[in-house]
């Protein structure tokens, strides 16, 4: 996710105070205590959780110790907890690679999941959502909330040139190309080899157009036909209507703010940035001087986007669950979840709408108004027509994840370490591979990777 800022803390540190907030854990705290993990580690995100959990207590009597982990220590922090056998009863904000590494490592409790989303309403929950968590017939966790990989396009010049919104391959390729002009990209696209925003980017456009990771036996399928018409769309947009040189996370959007692309593939994190809520990343474009909305006014979203091998539209996006351990205090545990997921569901969400769309129904309208930014703070339903955010609010519907239905989730976290993919379509951007042969590096490299994880 480009702008979710973790803390930083040494391994050490992290896991010293992770193991000491939750050191009378491992099955020997009270049943009115729990220990609780959360990834919204941020100290304004904490501050907001620790009122949530004050609340909890009064209410239920139940005790919770907060303890915040940042997300690139998880893996390292949970492996400790687990070998001193002090594991906490929940995890939250914990997205889909890291709940499979979980199950993987049989770390998880698949029973009390169903039973909350049971109770809380099923039908509540987006389909999607609740397939992307469930493996075995299981539901591995609750799923809380989504981030979403979009195409921001403005709508002002698609209007003007008689274009049709970019959501296929063929209707993205022509604005790209029709676009392409006047001091303007068509498209501005991540394509630096080492980001991982770029491998986010090619992953939302390579399920467009059924890409996938691995086969439905773990066997990796970059080399597919599907694969190298990916890389090959993808590598023409990047290297005949975007800004030349390897543009990355932050060169993307500073070029999209700038007035100088028609189109830009991003996370929905932008939104409160789009709309001059954020002073360290404020558009720059001319008319957004006079008008600090004018770019989230004049900008349309594409949600899901269908390649000519789909067989429906998809789109890169991020689920985060509330995980319960396998050795939890199953009953305070369960009634905690059930509490962050509808009493004090509004505020978790709250904390940052533009990156925490609804897994539940009947949210909707709250989540329209919530106050969202950072230096300034007004609704999104403000800013944005409300068009705009029904996709939005819609969009985990037609989230789609390399490696995580495969159960693969180890995998995934290592190739978003290694980064082989975005190292292959460089090269066919520069001109060095051919899309054919980028699939088949990208394939040997992520067996590679495959080979060197503990299964």
């Amino acid at each position: 996710m480009p702008t979710k800022v973790t803390a930083v803390l040494s391994v050490a540190l992290l896991t010293a105070a992770s193991l000491t907030a939750c050191g009378d854990g491992g099955g020997e705290q009270p049943s009115n205590e729990i220990t609780v993990w959360t990834e919204e580690n941020l100290e304004d995100r904490m501050a907001v959780q620790n009122t949530i959990v004050a609340e909890f207590t009064q209410k239920t009597g139940i005790k919770v110790k907060l303890v915040g982990v940042a997300e690139d220590q998880f893996s390292q922090t949970l492996t400790a907890a687990a070998a001193a056998d002090d594991l906490p009863d929940v995890i939250g904000a914990l997205p889909l690679a890291s709940i499979r590494e979980m199950e993987a490592n049989e770390l998880l409790d698949t029973e009390t999941p169903g039973r909350i989303v049971d109770q809380l309403g099923r039908d509540t929950f987006s389909p999607r959502a609740l397939e992307l968590d469930t493996s075995g017939g299981k539901l591995l966790a609750v799923p809380s909330d989504g981030w979403a990989q979009l195409i921001l396009y403005r709508k002002d010049l698609f209007e003007k040139a008689g274009l049709q919104p970019p959501d296929t391959y063929e209707a993205l390729r022509a604005a790209a190309e029709k676009l392409n002009t006047g001091g303007v990209a068509g498209i501005t696209l991540a394509i630096a080899p080492k980001d991982s925003f770029t491998a986010q980017s090619f992953e939302h456009i390579a399920q467009a157009n059924g890409c996938q990771l691995v086969d439905n036996s773990g066997n990796v399928a970059l080399d597919s036909p599907q694969c190298a018409r990916a890389f090959e769309f993808y590598a023409d947009l990047a290297k005949n209507y975007s800004v030349k040189g390897k543009q990355d996370v932050d060169s993307t959007r500073a070029t999209y703010f700038s007035g100088k692309a028609a189109m830009m593939i991003w996370s929905s994190f932008i939104l409160d940035e789009m709309a001059g809520l954020r002073k360290d990343a404020l558009p720059s474009c001319q008319e957004c001087r006079e008008d600090p909305e004018w770019l989230a006014k004049n900008t349309g979203v594409v949600t899901a986007l269908k390649g000519p091998d789909g067989s429906a539209p998809a789109q890169y996006g991020e689920i985060v669950s509330w995980a319960i351990t396998r050795d939890a205090a199953t009953d305070p545990a369960s009634t905690f979840v059930s509490y962050m997921m509808n009493e004090g569901y509004e505020r978790w969400i709250g904390m940052a709408p533009e990156g925490k769309f609804p897994t539940r129904r009947g949210f909707e309208d709250r989540w329209n108004k919530l106050p969202a930014g950072v230096d300034s703070k007004k609704p999104l339903a403000d800013v944005y027509p409300a068009d705009v955010l029904e996709a939005l609010r819609k969009s985990p519907d037609t989230f789609a994840r390399w490696g995580i239905p495969q159960g693969q989730g180890k995998l995934v976290g290592a190739t978003m370490g290694e980064l082989p993919v975005p190292k292959a379509l460089s090269a066919v951007a520069d001109g060095s591979l051919t899309p054919q042969a980028a699939a088949a590096q990208a394939k040997a490299d992520v067996e590679s990777i495959k080979r060197g994880i503990r299964q």
